[in-house]
């Protein structure tokens, strides 16, 4: 059995007198296509020219509001392919024939349960109990510290947590590889999964070491498949599934709403001052919970400047052009090459 989250309980009437960043953010997004005529730009300058005005930006902005997508963690060492994949999958991959996590999920969902669910813990283990290889999070989190910031990220790997940053200045939208949801509508909890994952990992055969996580056993044997008692249940005895956002049925916890909440009011606060608007490896596949609204954030706020490092993705639109800066790399590498150099 799973425990619940120790939060309080908050009721729909609450959620309602709450301010929702979430969907402002969206309703920001959508706007932002009126604005903006389609044509983009790279940025000003030379990539010398740029990294400099990010440093005096990062100094100078009264607040900085960072904005990560899936290109942080893959900057950070979280590939879902590869070396990585195969360490940890070889024998789901050898089976089933897909070769990363993500074409995995769709593969054994399709199996027996105690299958399914040994996949997902050794998912959920790999990309949310385990620290990012690269300290490109660690960085992240000096570059603010002492400063005023707020993350707003659709990656669900908490490592922002693990890098130290400040809980209550982060706002996950999308959900949390640490966290079940009820299959049942009705119920709109989460639950924390943590100690079911170190038990669903070893009774797949993997090690318990000393710091409290695994290991591979040394002959490399695993089971695909954890006890049927192992599958998972919630504290109410029905059935339960990953809170990731993929339709309506995702669940917007206590924890969630309060995070959305204070996203809006750090917004509606800092809104006439100097910010810095930095989006971090954010791709295509949803531009308007973060792309989108920092760039309508950014023309309306004179004093805002706005700055993108992607790898190949790296521009903003030709009207805020004078107050952008894009600079296309590997996150990791350029803030070593700006901040860290040694």
């Amino acid at each position: 059995m799973l425990k619940k989250k120790k939060t309080e309980t908050i009721t729909k009437a609450t959620y309602r007198e709450l301010p929702n960043g979430y969907l402002e953010t969206i309703q920001r997004g959508m706007n932002a296509v009126r604005y903006f005529t389609g044509k983009m730009s790279r940025g000003r300058g030379t990539r010398e020219e740029q990294i400099e005005r990010l440093q005096r930006e990062l100094e100078d902005a009264d607040a900085i509001v960072i904005g990560a997508g899936a290109g942080l963690s893959t900057s950070a060492g979280f590939t879902y392919s590869g070396e990585r994949f195969r360490k940890y999958f070889f024998d789901f991959e050898e089976k089933y024939g897909f070769h990363d996590m993500y074409s995995g999920g769709f593969y054994t969902m399709q199996e027996e349960p105690e299958i399914t669910w040994a996949y997902w813990a050794r998912n959920i283990y790999i990309n949310r109990c385990m620290k990012a290889p690269k300290p490109v999070y660690d960085r992240l989190r000096e570059l603010v510290r002492g400063r005023d910031y707020f993350v707003i990220t659709t990656n669900v790997d908490h490592q922002f947590q693990k890098a130290g940053f400040d809980k209550e200045r982060l706002f996950y939208t999308q959900g949390d590889y640490g966290l079940f949801q009820s299959t049942d509508p009705e119920i709109r909890k989460t639950y924390d999964n943590e100690a079911w994952v170190m038990q669903a990992m070893e009774a797949q055969g993997f090690i318990k070491d000393e710091a409290g996580g695994v290991r591979l056993p040394e002959d490399g044997t695993l089971r695909m498949r954890i006890p049927s008692e192992l599958i998972p249940k919630s504290p109410e005895g029905g059935s339960v599934t990953m809170n990731l956002r993929s339709d309506d049925s995702f669940v917007e916890d206590a924890g969630w709403h309060r995070a959305s909440a204070a996203y809006s009011e750090f917004l509606r606060t800092h809104e006439h001052l100097h910010v810095l608007f930095l989006e971090l490896g954010v791709g295509a596949n949803t531009p308007v919970i973060i792309k989108y609204p920092f760039w309508q954030m950014t023309l309306q706020n004179q004093k805002a400047m706005y700055a993108c490092l992607n790898y190949g993705e790296a521009f903003c639109p030709e009207e805020i052009e004078d107050r952008s800066i894009c600079i296309d790399g590997d996150i990791g590498a350029l803030l070593k090459e700006a901040f860290f150099k040694e």
